[in-house]
C-alpha cells in the first residue's frame, strides 16, 4: 500500500517536472518568436550573406599649380569562393596561367574550404577583365585601387608612399591620412544553404566615398630641376648625398625638398643602392630600406657650422654687443681657457671690421661676440628663435635641435657654439631659422599642406600656420640682410651671385664626428632680392671627395638654381 502511494507520488513529481519543462520550452518558444524575433532574423540572414568590401579611391596629391604627383590606378583583386566551384581543376589552370603564380600555390588556396580566398592582389585591369571574361564558377574579380606616382622618384621622401592597404605610410600620405584616405563600400550578396550566390535576389551595395585631393605648396618644375643639380653636384664631388631645400621665407611654403638618392615611390621596397636584397636577412633588409626613405632634412641632425653665424650675428646685434664699427683682430686662432681655437684661414685674416668678419667667415669675430653675448643670453635667444624646439613642418618624423643644458655651458662651449659647432640641428630648423632673421623678423612655420579639396574641386578647408611672431626687429632684420647680401657680393659666397640681382648668403664648412674621420659637410643657404626676400634656397653636402669649401661647391648650386627659377618665379633683375 504505501509502495502504490509512493509510486504515485514519484508519477506526479515526473508528471509536473515535465509539464514545467514542456511550459518552459514553449515559453521560451514564444518570447525567440516573438520578442527576439528581428535579433534572430537578422542572425540568419548574415549566414545566407557574403560581404565583399569596396576600396575606395584614395585621394590625389597635386602641386600649386595642379600637377598631379600622387593619384591611383585601376587594379583587381582575384579570389575564389569554395562552395561555387564546380570544375576545380579548370580554375586552377586557368588562374595560375592568366597570373603567372605556381600551380600549387593556386591550388591550396582554391581547395582550401572557406568563405572566400584571395588568390592576387594588385592585379593590371587588363588581366582581371581576362579572367572575369572566363566566367568560370566560384571565381571573382573584384576591382580595386593601387596608388600610382606618375613621376617615380620626384620627392620621394616628402611624399611618402602607401602600403598594400592603400594606407599611407611615410611623408604628406601619413601625415595627412584623414583627408586621403576615403571610406570604403560593400558588395553584400545573399547564398543559400550551400553558401551559392542566389541570382535571383538583387546585390546590395553601399558605394565608396573617395578621398579629397591635397594641394601642397611643393613647385613640381622647381622639384624636377633642383633634384637635377642635387643628383649633378653628388656625382661630380662623389658625395654620400645631397639636400636641396627652397621656400618663401615670407610664409614658409615650401617650393622644393630634394634628398638624392631619392628611391622610386612605385617601388618603395626595391633598395636604390643596386644591392642584392636577397642576400640580405628579413632584419637588414628592413634596416636598409629605413634607411632610404629617410628625409635627411628634418629627420637627421648635423652640426650647421658658419650658416649659424647668422644667428649670432643677429643675436648680438639685437642685444646691442656689437656694432658695424667695430674692429677684430684674427692672428689665426683664439685661445679660450685652456684651449686654442683656430681659424679656417690660417695665416689669420689680420685686423678686420664686424662686417668683414662675416664677409670672411671669420670663427675668432664671433668668438668674441659669443662670448660678449655670454651664455644665459645666448639660451634665451636660442628659445626666442625656436630652435630648442622643432620647425613644425608637416612631415612626420622630425628631429629636434641638440644642444647643452644652459648649465654646462663653459667659455669653451660658448666660443664653439658661437661658430655653429659642438651642437647639431636639422637642415629644416636651420632654413627655418635664417627664413625668420632675413624676413622682417618674424618666425614662420615651414610647411607643405595648402588646402583640400573635394571631388568637385572646391575647397573644403585651408590650412593656416602660427606666423608673425617678432624674434628681432626690423632693424636687426634690416642690418642682417644688407650683411649677408656683402657675403655675395664681396666674401665667401660669390660662387651664389647672380648677375643682375641682389642675393644675401652664407657659406658653411663643418666637420663631422669623429673628427679623425676627416668627413665634411660643405653648405651655403642663399635669398632673394636681399632687401625683401621672396625664396630662400639652402644646400647640403653629405661627405664630399676633393674639395670640400662650401663656398666652392655648395654656393654654385643655389646660385645656379635661383639663376633658372628667378624668371620663372617673376623676380625681376634690378
Amino acid at each position: 500500500m504505501k509502495n502504490k502511494t509512493y509510486n504515485k507520488k514519484k508519477m506526479l513529481v515526473v508528471f509536473v517536472c515535465a509539464v514545467a519543462v514542456i511550459l518552459g520550452l514553449v515559453g521560451r518558444l514564444v518570447y525567440l518568436m516573438v520578442f527576439d524575433a528581428e535579433y534572430y532574423q537578422k542572425k540568419a540572414e548574415d549566414l545566407h550573406e557574403r560581404e565583399r568590401e569596396i576600396k575606395a579611391a584614395r585621394g590625389e596629391i597635386v602641386d600649386r599649380n595642379g600637377t598631379v604627383l600622387a593619384t591611383n590606378k585601376t587594379v583587381c583583386t582575384i579570389s575564389v569562393i569554395h562552395s561555387q566551384i564546380t570544375d576545380p581543376e579548370e580554375v586552377i589552370k586557368a588562374l595560375s596561367d592568366a597570373l603567372s603564380m605556381d600551380e600549387a600555390a593556386v591550388r591550396k588556396k582554391v581547395e582550401k574550404v572557406s568563405s572566400m580566398e584571395r588568390i592576387k592582389t594588385n592585379v593590371d585591369k587588363e588581366t582581371g577583365d581576362t579572367i572575369r571574361n572566363l566566367e568560370l564558377d566560384g571565381v571573382k574579380v573584384d576591382e580595386d585601387f593601387k596608388r600610382y606616382y606618375p613621376y617615380n622618384e620626384l620627392a620621394s621622401k616628402v611624399l611618402g608612399f602607401t602600403g598594400g592597404d592603400n594606407q599611407g605610410i611615410i611623408g604628406l600620405e601619413v601625415k595627412y591620412e584623414e583627408y586621403l584616405k576615403g571610406k570604403n563600400g560593400t558588395i553584400l550578396t545573399t547564398t543559400d544553404a550551400r553558401g551559392v550566390e542566389l541570382d535571383a535576389v538583387a546585390e546590395d551595395r553601399i558605394e565608396p566615398a573617395a578621398g579629397k585631393t591635397l594641394q601642397i605648396s611643393l613647385d613640381y618644375n622647381i622639384q624636377m630641376y633642383a633634384q637635377q643639380m642635387a643628383e649633378k653636384v653628388m656625382e661630380e664631388k662623389q658625395a654620400d648625398r645631397v639636400a636641396v631645400m627652397l621656400m618663401n621665407p615670407q610664409n614658409g611654403e615650401i617650393l622644393a625638398m630634394v634628398n638624392v638618392p631619392e628611391f622610386n615611390l612605385n617601388e618603395p621596397f626595391t633598395l636604390n643602392t643596386g644591392v642584392d636584397d636577397s642576400a640580405l636577412s628579413d632584419e637588414k633588409l628592413q634596416e636598409e630600406l629605413n634607411q632610404m626613405w629617410r628625409n635627411g632634412c628634418i629627420n637627421d641632425t648635423y652640426e650647421p657650422g658658419s650658416i649659424f653665424k647668422v644667428v649670432t650675428a643677429a643675436a648680438s646685434l639685437e642685444e646691442k654687443v656689437v656694432s658695424l664699427t667695430d674692429s677684430f683682430s684674427c692672428p689665426g686662432y683664439r685661445i679660450v681657457e685652456d684651449r686654442k681655437i683656430r681659424c679656417h684661414k690660417v695665416g689669420g685674416h689680420g685686423g678686420e671690421t664686424f662686417p668683414q668678419g662675416i664677409q670672411n667667415s671669420c670663427n675668432p669675430v664671433f668668438i668674441d661676440i659669443g662670448l660678449r653675448l655670454g651664455a644665459d643670453r645666448f639660451c634665451d635667444y636660442f628659445e626666442q628663435f625656436g630652435l630648442l624646439g622643432m620647425t613644425g613642418v608637416d612631415l612626420p618624423g622630425e628631429a629636434s635641435t641638440i644642444m647643452h643644458k644652459k648649465e654646462n655651458i663653459g667659455q669653451v662651449e660658448l666660443a664653439t657654439i658661437s661658430f655653429g659647432q659642438s651642437f647639431q640641428v636639422t637642415p629644416m630648423q636651420m632654413a627655418a631659422t635664417v627664413s625668420s632673421i632675413v624676413n622682417g623678423g618674424t618666425r614662420i612655420t615651414p610647411h607643405f599642406g595648402v588646402k583640400v579639396l573635394d571631388n568637385d574641386g572646391n575647397v573644403a578647408e585651408e590650412f593656416s600656420y602660427d606666423t608673425g611672431k617678432r624674434i628681432v626687429s626690423k632693424e636687426t632684420s634690416e642690418t642682417m640682410q644688407m650683411l649677408l647680401e656683402s657675403v655675395v657680393s664681396e666674401g665667401g659666397g660669390k660662387n651664389a651671385y647672380v648677375e643682375g640681382y641682389h642675393i644675401g648668403g652664407k657659406t658653411a664648412t663643418s666637420q663631422t664626428l669623429p673628427r679623425s674621420a676627416n668627413k665634411y659637410i660643405s653648405s651655403f643657404i642663399g635669398f632673394a632680392p636681399a632687401d625683401n626676400p621672396e625664396i630662400l634656397g639652402m644646400c647640403v653636402i653629405y661627405n664630399p671627395q676633393g674639395v670640400y669649401y662650401g663656398g666652392t661647391i655648395a654656393a654654385p648650386v643655389i646660385g645656379n638654381i635661383f639663376e633658372n627659377i628667378f624668371p620663372y618665379l617673376g623676380i625681376e633683375k634690378e
